[in-house]
């Protein structure tokens, strides 16, 4: 079911619920250049036993673009959805993007969550300057030369992404995200710095990271691990996007943590 809501600024956001009604929650965030697609392969996996919670990020997917966006912005649209769909707790998966907005979520909102999933993600996701920098070309020009590149950021050489249907579907996402959308996140992205904030999570928390992910490596993860008091560590044979690189071994993974909650 996709409905749309309306944020605390008054914007749309569009959501999909999934699965099953009085179960468990599991709130999926996607990462910078996608949409809620991203996470079909979860979903397909999981609403057997859960109800699935998918949205588009602001600026991206079905979701109004929206200027003046912050991490605290992205974090507060999830607890704005959640305030909509009247769900009291749940448990949040984020990757990239999607997980650094877990981190806030997890520090300054945490009596809305069971879990955080922390998946290809970190407390500073690279550098303001080069952030800001992608923000303006990207407004100047567009996304076309960044869809050109991307698989070799979000996919190893060891993943066949062109004969893989999702993954052809992701890369599409990104070729029709607005590019105001993209460079407004890019910018959110630029003041976000969550590292001295970690040790305030005390919810449990899985971190995933991707053996082979050039964009938020492994030493982010542990990073987070170490500074996480609550947190476990798992390390996946793929990239940036692992859950579509590695859709089972990641399911298995958040599966196995949330049922211990």
């Amino acid at each position: 079911m996709m409905i749309n809501i309306h944020n605390r600024q008054g914007y749309q956001l569009a959501v999909q619920v999934q699965g099953q009604k009085d179960a468990p929650v599991i709130v999926f965030s996607n990462s910078l250049g996608t949409d809620h697609g991203m996470w079909q392969a979860q979903v397909e996996a999981l609403s057997e036993q859960y109800q699935i919670v998918t949205y588009d990020t602001r600026g991206h997917g079905m979701s109004r673009v929206i200027e003046q966006s912050t991490l605290q912005n992205l974090a507060e649209d999830v607890v704005d959805i959640l305030d909509a769909l009247r769900i009291d707790k749940a448990h949040f998966c984020g990757i990239s993007m999607g997980g650094i907005t877990g981190l806030y979520l997890a520090i300054y909102h945490s009596d809305r969550f069971l879990s955080v999933t922390i998946a290809n993600s970190a407390a500073k996701i690279g550098t303001a300057e080069a952030w800001n920098n992608r923000a303006d070309s990207v407004e100047q020009h567009g996304l076309a030369e960044l869809v050109k590149t991307t698989h070799t950021r979000w996919f190893s050489e060891h993943f066949d992404y062109a004969h893989d249907v999702l993954a052809q579907k992701t890369i599409q996402s990104l070729s029709v995200t607005p590019a105001q959308g993209y460079a407004n996140a890019c910018r959110a992205l630029a003041e976000a710095d969550l590292r001295d904030q970690l040790q305030q999570i005390h919810i449990p928390t899985l971190i995933i990271a991707g053996q082979f992910d050039p964009v938020t490596t492994v030493q982010d993860a542990a990073f987070m691990h170490q500074s996480i008091s609550q947190s476990q560590l798992e390390i996946l044979a793929a990239s940036h996007l692992s859950n579509i690189e590695q859709p089972q071994v990641f399911n298995q993974a958040l599966s196995k943590f949330i049922q211990k909650i």
